[in-house]
C-alpha cells in the first residue's frame, strides 16, 4: 500500500492522540511527556495542536496508509521575538511494526520542507534519547548535528534519562542535496 505524508488537522485528533498515548506508553525513555498527564487532556487540545492558520504555533505531519496513521512528526515554531528564527521537532515516532520502510525519513522531509517554507526560520532542533543509534542514525543522515548532552533530562521513577540535543541549519546547502525539498 502507498504512504502518502500529509499535515494533519483537527479532524484527526482522535488517531493522533491515540498514536502517540501509544508513543509515550510503549518508550517512556524517548518522550518528556508523561502519558498520563497527555491521557488526562482534553479532547480539545489534542485539536488545537493541529489547527492551522497564520497563528499555529505547531505543525504535524503523519505517514498515512489509507485511512491510517503509520507514524508522526511535529514542528513548532518559536514565537518570542528574539528566537523567532528557531523550530523544535518534536513527536517524532513511527510504531516498530512500521518502521524500516523509510517512513520516519519521509516524515522527516516534510517537515524540514515545511520548516524551509517558513522565512524567518534558520533552524529545527530536536533532542533524543541518548544511545537511541537508530533515530540518531536518521537524523543525522538528514543533516542534524549533535551540539551537547543534556544530562538527567528526563526522569523515569529514580532513573534519569540524558539527551543529545542536535539541530539543523536550514541555510545549509547541503541539505537541499541530501534530497530535501526547498518547499
Amino acid at each position: 500500500m502507498t504512504t502518502i505524508i500529509k499535515r494533519l488537522t483537527p479532524d484527526h485528533a482522535s488517531a493522533y492522540r491515540a498514536l502517540m498515548l501509544e508513543a509515550y506508553r510503549l518508550h517512556p525513555d524517548a518522550f518528556t511527556s508523561d502519558v498520563g498527564e497527555r491521557e488526562a487532556l482534553p479532547i480539545d487540545w489534542w485539536e488545537k495542536r493541529l489547527t492551522s492558520g497564520s497563528d499555529a504555533a505547531d505543525a504535524v505531519f503523519a505517514a498515512f496508509e489509507g485511512e491510517d496513521l503509520r507514524g508522526v512528526a511535529g514542528l513548532s515554531v518559536e514565537r518570542r521575538k528574539k528566537a523567532s528564527h528557531k523550530s523544535t521537532l518534536f513527536g517524532m515516532y513511527v510504531p516498530l511494526t512500521h518502521r524500516g520502510r523509510g517512513i520516519g525519513h519521509e516524515l522527516l522531509r516534510s517537515v524540514l520542507a515545511y520548516a524551509k517554507s517558513q522565512p524567518q526560520l534558520l533552524l529545527v532542533q530536536l533532542t533524543v534519547t541518548e544511545g537511541n543509534r537508530g533515530a540518531r542514525v536518521l537524523y543525522e543522515r538528514m543533516g542534524f548535528k549533535p551540539f551537547g548532552i543534556e544530562p538527567l533530562a528526563v526522569a523515569l521513577g529514580e532513573q534519569f534519562i540524558s539527551k543529545v540535543h542536535m539541530w539543523h541549519d536550514l541555510r545549509n546547502a547541503t541539505s537541499r542535496q541530501r534530497g530535501v525539498p526547498g518547499d
